[in-house]
């Protein structure tokens, strides 16, 4: 029998007589099969004998009933480092580098460095184009697929340091982005084509040759390998080159390294691991770049793996890059990392319907990138079903990053146009308006600014948003009854996410009328209405929920459309 909960009206208004009030009650809170269900089974002191605590992560026990499974869902909670993730509702993502000057998606890694000759780059005008569109936070590719590096690494020579001027891109959009006043993301590929080991890199090409010489279709990576023919990877081979794991100190200096003394002095830590000669690389690398460029608040972790079907894969002790990053930057929140957040499933920018930021895997989420048990194309990622499959080991809060391209391509192309104002919104909507974030990319042209096209679409978005959401009907809109047709539904997510169905109701001509009804609420749940609708009054009811439901302010807008 489901235990009924009234949620007293929190969402009630100052000056009542001048605004709509808006009403919330809870039907169906809990769902439980009878008097003291769901209460733990095992001795006094086992694992499901104690009380289920908020957390950002729990492991589900053996011993664990499906109802404490569930208790433990409604309680996951995030992280403050996630907690500030969310509330950041956009970020514009920038794809620049090598591809940007030979006019590629994916590079090769045996590219030239000094291709790389961007006219300027103006990284401030990058900045007032996002802020434009209202992004709060902005993330670069310092290193893509192509290994090459937007920083002068002290670990590779295929960066920056070779090409003209050896501009220090990260240096100049950090300081831009905190100039701008602009949290700063961090995309650095684990996969990395320049480190491809030299040997093997040519018997590959050989290969591709003869498949494309039988008239097989070739990958979009083989198709680069092949253009750039015989050019041997610009690396050191450290990819997937078999070395032995050894016990390694991280930073590792090098001859003449201006660390050293702030090492040796204690100013700068160490961290002792066990690593190849790749991982060891690129725990070096994080390190620069947390030390150098911090504080970084979102750490991208691609999960390409290009030529594991060609006989070539690099195994990755993800545990201590993760481990690592915590120790630097306790807050830094990780893209496909523990506590962090995850891919929506698609790069279309469009997030679930039902869309959770409470997730189960299978695997501790600290030793994989991802780790979900289901894949994250998956329509149905965190519902009960999922929670009390058998598979289920561990619960924690991560979030959906819905990330597409305002053009075609990632990568700056001429002759490719950005996407219009009201397509953007619509990706809002289906984004931010579906519990995600928006992850919008706006790459720079070879002239290291960022298209008058681009700025424009921004522009007009950015203002669209502010105009729809900026204000809440009832405090635009005169005294008497208010026209809407936009509702937004919020929980406090603090609290974790329960809500699992709910309608909203309002008072139209004297009487309550079903206007809208949804699954999840979580951060942000924006309802589009088919029309426009004026009401005296508007209540939201919570039908269905893991535990007490805790709602947030819920708003009313008028879309320029309605």
């Amino acid at each position: 029998m489901a235990r009924r909960t009234r949620v007293l009206s929190a969402l009630a208004l100052a000056a009542a007589a001048a605004l709509i009030p808006v009403q919330a009650t809870a039907q169906q809170a809990v769902q439980q099969s009878g008097p003291g269900a769901g209460a733990p089974r095992g001795a006094p002191g086992a694992p499901c004998a104690a009380p289920v605590k908020p957390a950002s992560q729990m492991a589900v026990e053996s011993c664990d009933t499906p109802e404490r499974i569930i208790e433990k869902a409604a309680n996951i909670v995030p992280t403050p480092g996630q907690l500030a993730w969310q509330q950041r509702e956009v970020t514009a993502f920038t794809h620049f580098g090598m591809n940007t000057f030979t006019d590629r998606e994916w590079g090769s890694g045996t590219e030239d460095e000094k291709l790389f000759a961007p006219e300027s780059i103006d990284a401030d005008q990058w900045m007032r184009a996002y802020k434009a569109a209202g992004v709060e936070q902005v993330m670069l590719t310092a290193k893509h697929h192509d290994g090459f590096v937007l920083y002068p690494s002290r670990y590779t020579d295929h960066s920056v340091e070779l090409s003209p001027g050896s501009p220090d891109v990260v240096g100049a959009y950090v300081k831009a982005a905190r100039r701008a006043g602009l949290k700063v993301g961090l995309y650095l590929s684990p996969s990395d084509g320049a480190e491809l080991p030299h040997a093997w890199h040519a018997q590959w090409v050989e290969s591709i040759r003869k498949k494309q010489a039988e008239g097989k279709a070739l990958s979009l990576p083989e198709r680069m390998a092949l253009e750039d023919g015989d050019r041997a990877p610009a690396g050191e081979g450290r990819f997937g080159n078999g070395s032995a794991v050894t016990e390694r100190t991280i930073p590792t200096l090098v001859p003449g390294d201006d660390r050293a003394s702030a090492v040796e002095r204690g100013k700068l830590p160490t961290f002792t691991v066990m690593a190849d000669d790749y991982d060891a690389y690129y725990l070096n690398q994080l390190y620069e770049l947390f030390t150098q460029y911090g504080p970084i608040e979102e750490l991208w972790l691609d999960g390409a793996n290009p030529w594991s079907g060609s006989g070539i894969t690099q195994k990755y002790n993800v545990k201590q890059w993760f481990d690592m990053v915590k120790a630097l930057s306790p807050n830094t929140v990780v893209f496909q990392g523990p506590q962090g957040v995850r891919w929506v499933g698609n790069e279309s920018g469009i997030a679930r319907e039902t869309e959770w930021s409470v997730t189960p895997h299978a695997t501790d989420p600290w030793t994989g990138l991802g780790s979900l048990p289901n894949d994250s194309t998956d329509a149905d990622i965190g519902s009960r079903t999922k929670l009390l499959a058998p598979t289920t080991r561990y619960l924690q809060w991560y979030p959906a990053e819905a990330d597409v391209s305002i053009r075609p391509g990632w990568f700056y192309h001429q002759g490719q146009q950005p996407k219009t104002a009201t397509q953007l919104m619509n990706l809002y909507e289906k984004s931010v308006g579906r519990n995600a974030s928006l992850l919008l990319n706006v790459p720079p042209g070879r002239d290291g600014r960022i298209a008058d096209a681009d700025v424009a679409s921004l522009t007009a978005f950015g203002k669209a948003v502010r105009s729809t959401y900026g204000t809440d009907v009832r405090r635009t809109q005169g005294p008497g009854p208010k026209t809407f047709d936009r509702v937004a539904v919020r929980e406090d997510i603090r609290q974790g996410q329960r809500v699992e169905k709910f309608a909203v109701e309002a008072r139209i001509d004297g009487s309550w009328q079903r206007i809208a009804e949804g699954t999840t609420i979580g951060n942000r749940r924006i309802l589009p209405l088919a029309s426009p609708v004026t009401a005296t009054a508007v209540r939201v009811k919570v039908l269905e929920s893991r535990a007490a439901p805790h709602l947030g302010a819920t708003t009313l807008h008028l879309s320029s459309a309605g």
